[in-house]
C-alpha cells in the first residue's frame, strides 16, 4: 500500500505471483515448489514426469489406487490466468473489485469474495482433481483423495474421486472424516477410508493397542469402514531397537513389545470394517453446509471451505442431533442438484446465502413431506454479485413461504439448543437411551433382512442405560466384535445395555426368520474368588533374567528392570476350588477394572485412551500349556473355564510393555549431522524428559466363578 499526496487517497498494488511454498518433508531429491493446483498444465506435467514412470514400474499389475493427501497448499488463492477465468465463469471483470479481496468495499465485499472463492473451487476441480481422476482411470487404477483444505474444494468435489478419504476422529463436532463419508453416501460409494493414528499418543512408541481401538472406533462413528494406518516405518536391523520412527507419533510395527496381540487387534478392526460395509447407512438427518457463506468469508490466507465449517456450524448443532437419537450426513447445494435430498430431515444451520435453484428444491422437498428446520437465521441473500439484486428478493420471498406464512411447511428456531426437542417432535428417533448417554454413539446399517447397530462407548467410564430402538424385528442378536460369536439378545426393541469403558457392541435385528442363536447366559458372581496375586516366578525374556515377585508390582520399581522394554513371562501353579468345578460354573481370570485417567478438554490432534490397563500393555494367558486368550482392552479378563483341570493347574502369562522404557534409559539419537546433510526434514515429538512407564501386571489377579442362571444350550 502506497499513500498518495492526498491522505484521503490510497493506492493498492496487486502482484500476481506464486505462493513460494515448498514441498513439506520431501524425499531426498524431491525438494521443490508445490505445483499450482489451478494450472492443468502443471498437474499433467507432474503426472507425466513423475506418475507415468512410477506406474510403469508396476507392469501389468497397477496399484489399487493412487493417492492425494490432504490439500495443504497454503495461500493458494490465485493463478496467472485467474482474471480471464473469473470473467468467463462469473460474467464480469474482477479487476475493479480486487480491493474487496483485501479490504472493505462496502456491501458488495462479501459477494465479490464469494465469486472469488467459487472460482477457485471450480478451477481446482477442473485442473487438479479431474485430470488426476482421468489419468488414474487410463492406467487401470483408482483415485483416492483427502479432498478438503486448500485449494478450497467443497463436499461435492468428492464426486470427482473414486475413493473419498477423511482425517480427524472427532465425532461430536465437524470433521473432515464425516465430510468424506457423507459425500460417499450421497454419491453411492460404499467404502470410505480415513487416515488413522497419525498423531496418536505422542511420542513415538507410546501408543497402546487400546489407543488403536479407541481412535478407530471414533472413525467408525464418523461413517468410516476402511482404515488407512499411519504408519509403519521401515527400519533395518542395523538401526537396533526400537528402530526408526516417523516424524508423527505412531510407530505401529513389531518393535513394540506388545505386538503379539496385534493379530487380535486387527481381527477386531477387520470385523467392524466388514459389518459396516453391509447394507446401507441409515442417517435420517442432512445438514446443509453453508458453502456459499464460507466463500463469502474468504480473505487471503483464509480460503478453505472445510476449515470454516467449525465456526459456521457452531458448537451446539451436532451434539443436539446426536443426543436426540439421530445420525446425520452433510449435504451441499451441488449434491442437491445432482441427487436431491434423500433424507427425512434437512437442517439449514444459520445459513445466510443459498443458491436460488437450491432453495427452490428445498421448498419442493418441504411441500412433499420433507422436514426442513432453519436455525439462527433464515436465508436472505443470493450468493455472488452479478445477479444478487434480482435473486435476493426471490430468496427472501422463499424464506417467507417456507418458514413464515400460516401454512409454511418449514420450522425455524432461534438457537440450536432447541434443535433436539424439535427433531424428536418431527420424527421418531432411531435410538433413545435412558438415562441419556452423551458419550455413547451408534451407527445404523439397513440390511436386506434386518438392521445392524454398532454401539460405541467413547468414554473411560462404564455406562448402563435402557436403549429403545425404532426398528421392530422377530429376532435380536448380539454379534461379538472380538470373537464373532452370536447370541440371542431379546425379541423386543428395548434392551438394558451395560458397556465397559471404550467397549463396542454389535446388535442385529433380523426380520425374516425366528431365533436360531443360543441364548446369552445370565451370570451370578459366586463368593470367595481365588486370589492369585502373590508368589510369581517372573522371567524377563529379552534379559535372560529370572526373579520372584512375592507381590505384583511394576517392574520399573526395581533397579535392574527400570528401563526394560520387552516381554516378561509370569508363572505360577495353583489349586482349583471345588466350587469352581461345579456344573454350570464359568470361571474368569480377572485382572481388575483398570484406572481411569483425568481427560483433557481438548486433545487435537493427539489422541489416547484415558484408561490405564491393569496389565501394561497387553498379555497372553496360557492355562496348562494352552492359549486361553489375550488381554488388551476392557473388560480385562479371560474365560478360562474349559482350560482348567481338577487339582493342580499351571498359569503362564506373557506381558509386553512399551518401547518407551528402553528409550528413556539411554541417550536419544542426535540428528545434527543428518540435518546438516539433508536439512531438517522433521522434528521428533515429545522426546525430551522421557521417563519409564509402569509395566507388567499391576494390582491383583483373581479367579472368579459365575453361576449360569440361564443355560446357553
Amino acid at each position: 500500500v502506497a499513500h498518495a499526496l492526498h491522505k484521503q487517497e490510497t493506492a493498492l498494488f496487486f502482484l500476481s505471483s506464486r505462493t513460494g511454498q515448498m514441498v513439506k518433508r520431501p524425499a531426498v531429491g524431491a525438494t521443490g515448489f508445490v505445483l499450482d493446483p489451478y494450472d492443468r498444465a502443471a498437474t499433467e506435467d507432474h503426472l507425466r514426469t513423475v506418475g507415468d514412470p512410477l506406474l510403469a514400474a508396476f507392469g501389468k499389475h497397477p496399484p489399487y489406487a493412487v493417492f492425494s493427501d490432504s490439500l495443504e497448499v497454503y495461500g493458494a488463492d490465485w493463478t496467472p490466468d485467474f482474471l480471464q477465468q473469473f470473467r468467463q465463469k462469473r460474467g464480469y471483470d474482477l479487476t475493479p473489485y480486487l480491493p474487496a479481496l483485501v479490504g472493505n468495499m462496502g456491501p458488495i465485499t462479501p459477494a465479490v469474495r464469494h465469486d472469488w472463492g467459487q472460482t477457485l473451487t471450480e478451477l481446482a476441480e477442473e485442473n487438479y482433481l479431474t485430470p488426476i481422476h482421468t489419468w488414474a482411470a487410463q492406467h487401470g487404477t483408482r483415485f483416492r483423495s483427502q479432498t478438503y483444505g486448500t485449494p478450497p474444494v467443497i463436499l461435492s468435489s468428492n464426486s470427482l474421486v473414486d475413493l473419498a478419504e477423511g482425517e480427524n476422529y472427532h465425532w461430536r463436532e465437524f470433521s473432515e472424516t464425516r465430510w468424506a463419508s457423507s459425500a460417499n453416501h450421497l454419491y453411492g460409494r460404499p467404502v470410505t477410508s480415513a487416515e488413522t493414528w497419525t498423531w496418536m499418543h505422542s511420542p513415538a512408541f507410546r501408543g497402546t493397542p487400546l489407543d488403536l481401538k479407541v481412535e478407530a472406533d471414533l472413525d467408525f462413528l464418523n461413517g468410516i469402514n476402511q482404515l488407512i494406518g499411519h504408519g509403519w516405518p521401515y527400519s533395518p536391523p542395523s538401526a537396533g531397537e526400537p528402530g526408526w520412527s516417523f516424524y508423527a507419533a505412531g510407530a505401529w510395527d513389531d518393535h513394540n513389545p506388545w505386538w503379539f496381540v496385534m493379530p487380535q487387534v486387527t481381527r477386531y478392526l477387520q470385523r467392524i470394517s466388514y459389518v459396516l460395509r453391509q447394507g446401507r447407512q441409515v442417517n435420517d438427518v442432512a445438514v446443509l453446509l453453508p458453502t456459499d457463506d464460507a466463500w463469502a468469508n474468504f480473505t487471503p490466507d483464509n480460503d478453505s471451505v472445510s476449515d470454516q465449517m467449525h465456526t459456521l456450524l457452531g458448537p451446539n448443532l451436532i451434539p443436539q442431533i446426536l443426543d436426540a437419537g439421530f445420525n446425520f450426513d452433510y449435504i451441499d447445494a451441488t449434491a442437491i442438484a445432482k441427487v436431491g435430498i434423500p433424507y427425512r430431515i434437512l437442517i439449514l444451520p444459520g445459513i445466510t446465502r443459498v443458491p436460488l435453484s437450491t432453495y427452490r428444491a428445498i421448498q419442493s422437498y418441504a411441500q412433499h413431506g420433507g422436514v426442513v428446520i432453519a436455525t439462527r437465521c433464515l436465508p436472505s441473500t443470493a450468493p455472488g454479485w452479478l445477479n444478487a439484486s434480482t435473486q435476493t428478493t426471490q430468496i427472501q420471498q422463499l424464506s417467507k413461504q417456507i418458514f413464515e406464512e400460516s401454512d409454511a411447511p418449514g420450522q425455524f428456531i432461534a438457537t440450536e439448543l432447541q434443535l433436539g426437542s424439535m427433531l424428536t417432535r418431527a420424527f421418531q428417533p432411531d435410538v433413545v437411551m435412558a438415562p441419556q448417554a452423551h458419550d455413547v454413539g451408534f451407527v445404523h446399517r439397513k440390511l436386506a433382512n434386518g438392521d445392524l447397530y454398532f454401539l460405541v462407548n467413547t468414554s473411560n467410564q462404564s455406562r448402563r442405560f435402557l436403549a429403545t430402538f425404532r426398528v421392530m424385528a422377530r429376532t435380536a442378536q448380539w454379534w461379538d466384535p472380538d470373537s464373532g460369536a452370536v447370541t440371542w439378545a431379546a425379541n423386543r426393541n428395548s434392551l438394558n445395555i451395560s458397556m465397559q469403558p471404550y467397549e463396542t457392541r454389535i446388535l442385529v435385528f433380523l426380520s425374516d426368520h425366528v431365533n436360531s442363536a443360543p441364548k446369552a447366559p445370565t451370570l451370578q458372581l459366586l463368593p470367595q474368588p481365588v486370589d492369585l496375586s502373590a508368589n510369581w516366578k517372573v522371567d524377563f525374556l529379552q534379559q535372560n533374567r529370572t526373579t520372584n515377585y512375592s507381590t505384583l508390582h511394576s517392574w520399573t520399581d526395581d533397579s535392574p528392570t527400570r528401563f526394560y522394554s520387552g516381554q516378561v513371562a509370569y508363572e505360577k501353579t495353583f489349586q482349583i476350588l471345588k466350587s469352581l468345578r461345579a456344573a454350570g460354573t464359568i470361571v474368569h481370570l480377572d485382572f481388575g477394572p483398570g484406572e481411569a485417567v483425568t481427560q483433557q478438554e481438548k486433545l487435537s490432534p493427539e489422541l489416547r485412551a484415558f484408561l490405564e490397563s491393569p496389565v501394561r500393555e497387553a498379555a497372553q494367558i496360557y492355562v496348562n500349556g494352552k492359549l486361553a486368550g489375550n488381554v488388551w482392552h476392557p473388560p480385562f479378563e479371560v474365560d478360562v473355564t474349559r482350560f482348567l483341570q481338577p487339582g493342580e493347574n499351571h498359569l503362564r502369562i506373557i506381558v509386553g510393555n512399551l518401547a518407551i522404557n528402553e528409550m528413556a534409559g539411554r541417550a536419544l539419537p542426535d540428528y545434527r549431522l543428518l540435518n546438516q546433510r539433508y536439512g531438517e526434514r522433521f522434528a521428533p515429538q515429545d522426546m525430551d524428559h522421557l521417563e519409564p512407564l509402569p509395566s507388567g501386571i499391576l494390582g491383583h489377579v483373581y479367579l472368579r466363578g459365575y453361576r449360569e442362571l440361564v443355560s446357553s444350550k
